[in-house]
């Protein structure tokens, strides 16, 4: 009688010990998994915040200087909720899907790229553009994209 009651009492120690260590390793990931979840939150956070509006009129004729030295010339007001970085690394420029690097930015009315002002992103090409098609910009900010389509 007396083995039987110590056989049952070392399988309760023993499925005691694996309880605990199983919730020791839940507890564990639980924590990184919360840790994870507001880290993310936080960019996600930063990113609604962060929104644009291109405001060029594409049939004013403004956006594309072909008499010129044939840059692109957008205009981007911040409607969002936060202030932007107004340089040329912070802003990724795609112009018919290639990726532009010589770019300039520069804000319009006032000093910074604060809620509601509006920036000019000048686009040189290193080539003219087609004549007579249709072309995109798109501009990026802080995982916000806009599009832009006008016709030479």
């Amino acid at each position: 009688m007396a083995s039987v009651s110590t056989s049952h009492l070392i399988l309760f120690i023993a499925s005691l010990l694996i309880a605990a260590s199983v919730a020791g390793t839940f507890t564990q990931g639980v924590q990184r998994l919360s840790s994870a979840l507001g880290d993310r939150s936080v960019d996600v956070s930063s990113d609604i915040r962060s929104d644009i509006t291109l405001i060029s009129d594409p049939g004013s004729g403004a956006v594309y200087d072909a008499s010129g030295d044939g840059n692109v010339t957008v205009l981007a007001k911040n409607t969002g909720s936060r202030d932007l970085e107004a340089s040329s690394d912070q802003i990724e420029v795609l112009v018919n899907g290639r990726y532009q690097t010589d770019v300039s930015v520069a804000v319009v009315d006032g000093s910074a790229w604060t809620v509601g002002n509006v920036v000019r992103i000048t686009i040189r090409l290193g080539q003219p553009l087609e004549t007579d098609s249709d072309h995109r910009v798109k501009i990026i900010v802080n995982g916000d994209e806009e599009v832009l389509q006008f016709r030479t």
